[in-house]
């Protein structure tokens, strides 16, 4: 029986993670075996970050409402259970929105937190 060999699919294989690396420097976006590595790794940080990406952008959020929030005489905590209590039903993602763009509305949301 004849050898058979697969360079065809091997071919295909190898070229999908070398189209991967692309952009790594050197070695590691031309050659196969420390391309595999290099891709493997920046699966591993895609994966990671994916879920990452959602605790920093709350940080932000809040970070942007503290800073409005001292602006307006108040702080977080006060700010944030205030509005609960006043039954003020808004996410941090579009405080933080508010508190960016239009000062004057957020200046009225702080100071119906501090009536409470």
């Amino acid at each position: 029986m004849p050898r058979s060999k697969n360079n065809v699919a091997a071919k295909k294989r190898h070229n999908k993670v070398l189209q991967k690396a692309r952009g790594n420097y050197a070695g590691r976006g031309k050659l196969y075996r420390t391309a595999v590595e290099t891709v493997h790794k920046g699966l591993k940080y895609a994966y990671r970050d994916r879920r990452n990406k959602k605790r920093v952008f709350r940080s932000l959020w809040i970070t942007r409402i503290s800073a409005a929030a001292k602006m307006c005489d108040t702080n977080y905590s006060t700010l944030m259970n205030g509005l609960k209590k006043a039954g003020v039903n808004l996410n941090r993602k579009a405080l933080a929105d508010i508190a960016a763009r239009d000062m004057t509305t957020f200046a009225s949301l702080a100071k119906m937190a501090a009536a409470e």
